[in-house]
């Protein structure tokens, strides 16, 4: 695949609609459409209704037969820079450690100082990313937007590879140019597995981005219902205000019912006023 690009526009795009696509061939900012409730029951209703959506669940899936791997390509010569980093998102081994034994460097990177370690976690290919840090690739190491490993592998969603990360010393604390930490990153790509793992490693649950948000102001804003559970679960503040003052509570929208809920709920037990009816939602 191409070599990438993922500006601060495309970050920012993620923080305020969710995750964009997750190989790297799709990180060329495709332009997205964000979808409310009512835009879902209006495309339902022109495709037919519901009757629509129950005939399309009782149409058997076909099964996918999965075709055996085919053996890898001899090398001739040295691995080029290029290359390496392509295997790493290919998943392509071999290369990988033909690069690495003939002495090239694991912090290879390229234009947008992204390393092989960065696109073997984005992709969730595990033993790569072992094989490169057992050759001493720099766990923490920041791309052109600081985002690390960790963040990439939570934006992936690959549990695994965080635990690797962090095993071997990563910061799950550490903090992009949007001072996004990665939290923030698999809170907005709905990630509710590493979510949890974070928040039961200790992370900090209120770290603030650039726009004063936290954590629980992503998840209300994209209506993550398990990771707002969660994130008050492990004591996230529910009134702590952003930049322009607003709260998660504030940016609940009239249509997420099971949102208003829970934050209605925590409210009352913690003994804060509940907000009148019709306002503030």
């Amino acid at each position: 695949p191409p070599v990438t690009r993922l500006d601060t526009p495309l970050l920012e795009d993620e923080k305020k609609h969710g995750p964009i696509h997750k190989s790297l061939a799709g990180l060329k900012g495709h332009e997205r459409v964000r979808k409310s409730s009512l835009d879902l029951r209006r495309e339902i209703i022109e495709v037919g209704g519901t009757q629509y959506l129950f005939e399309l669940r009782k149409k058997p899936r076909k099964k996918v037969e999965k075709k055996p791997e085919p053996e890898p390509e001899e090398i001739t010569g040295p691995v080029k820079e290029e290359d390496f980093l392509k295997a790493a998102v290919q998943g392509k081994m071999h290369i990988v450690e033909k690069f690495l034994v003939d002495g090239g460097s694991p912090d290879t990177c390229d234009e947008f100082r992204r390393t092989a370690l960065h696109r073997a976690s984005l992709e969730g290919y595990t033993e790569i990313a072992e094989k490169l840090l057992a050759h001493g690739a720099t766990v923490d190491f920041r791309d052109r937007l600081d985002s690390t490993a960790v963040h990439w592998a939570c934006r992936g969603g690959h549990l695994d590879v965080v635990k690797l990360l962090q095993d071997k010393g990563a910061n799950l604390n550490v903090k992009d140019k949007l001072l996004s930490t990665p939290l923030h990153v698999a809170t907005r790509t709905g990630m509710v597995e590493i979510v949890e793992y974070l928040l039961s490693n200790g992370v900090d649950v209120n770290s603030r981005d650039r726009e004063g948000d936290g954590a629980l102001h992503d998840a209300v804003r994209l209506n993550r219902y398990k990771i707002i559970k969660l994130l008050i679960l492990h004591g996230a503040d529910m009134m702590g205000k952003n930049l322009v003052g607003k709260t998660p509570t504030d940016l609940v929208q009239l249509w997420q019912t099971d949102t208003r809920e829970v934050l209605e709920k925590q409210e009352y037990r913690s003994g804060l006023p509940l907000p009148i009816s019709g306002r503030g939602w």
